[in-house]
């Protein structure tokens, strides 16, 4: 078996490069808050998030986390999907991903749950992850025995692995996108984001941060079931999510690793034909199944 990055990018994506790579260059690079001054800087020039149509349906759960659903506007419910949203754990709300999760309970024809999980510094960890694990038992307990999925992009994957792991067989399916999986900063995958404020915020005052709930890469992943990997090759993370993969393989997983070229964090969330295809990409295998069974 041979095994190197070319086998993990499809070949079609190669059209979308060039677009990607002007579109990153106008861009210019980004980064998250350096500290508490700056994060607060960040959230304050955050744009009032955009409602979708229909109107998410709030609701809470028995701990009372608020939670927002949408319903697919036409057709049958085939199912329920777990959307946990992104931002370092530190930014980021549920609203703000109300018209993408609209989108995805149109095209996949599921009921979508996003959740307003608590955010650091001001809640660190386990808040955010206890508040997911209570949406994922509340999603169980309120659509019963349907089929049921969880899905969540940069931290919100990492949120994705923990929940799969405090929740057992709650999901047959989870979609991980651009997530971080080492927050110890003692891999080497991990030691490339080792200075990044949102780990000392998140998790600075956990005495070793190779838990399993803190950074999953470490846990014991037998039993998870079939995951999606996506991330860009020129994102930080990238071998962070490669690390992930080896170790979900390892582990008896069915992992399916789909790497974008030129495209760095958040790369899926952007306006760009590779942004869409990944987007596409993603809805496809919740609609088929892994490896494109029903």
């Amino acid at each position: 078996m041979r095994l190197g990055l070319d086998h993990l990018v499809d070949p079609s994506l190669a059209r979308f490069v060039p677009e990607s790579r002007e579109f990153y260059a106008r861009r210019g690079p980004r980064r998250g808050p350096a500290d508490l001054d700056e994060l607060r800087a960040a959230r304050a020039a955050l744009p009032a998030p955009r409602p979708s149509d229909p109107p998410a349906e709030e609701g809470t759960t028995s701990e009372g986390v608020p939670v927002r659903v949408h319903r697919p506007r036409t057709g049958p419910v085939r199912g329920v999907h777990l959307a946990l949203h992104g931002g370092g754990f530190v930014l980021g709300s549920a609203a703000a991903d109300d018209v993408h999760r609209q989108e995805l309970a149109d095209a996949l024809g599921v009921v979508v749950v996003g959740v307003d999980h608590r955010l650091a510094p001001e809640d660190p960890w386990p808040a955010a992850p206890d508040d997911c694990e209570s949406a994922a038992r509340w999603v169980v307990e309120r659509f019963g025995d349907v089929p049921r999925t969880v899905g969540g992009f940069s931290a919100g994957a990492t949120l994705a692995v923990t929940t799969l792991l405090r929740v057992p067989g709650a999901f047959g399916a989870a979609v991980l996108d651009s997530g971080t999986y080492d927050l110890s900063g003692t891999t080497p995958a991990g030691r490339l984001i080792a200075g990044e404020f949102f780990l000392d915020a998140y998790a600075g005052h956990v005495p070793d941060r190779t838990h399993p709930d803190v950074s999953p890469v470490f846990a014991d992943l037998r039993g998870l079931p079939p995951v999606l990997l996506v991330v860009g090759a020129d994102d930080v993370l990238l071998e962070d999510g490669l690390a992930m993969a080896a170790r979900l393989a390892a582990a008896g997983v069915d992992v399916d690793v789909r790497v974008h070229p030129a495209s760095p964090h958040g790369f899926a969330r952007h306006p760009t034909s590779m942004g869409r295809a990944a987007s596409e990409a993603v809805r496809e295998w919740l609609r088929t199944g892994p490896r494109g069974a029903a």
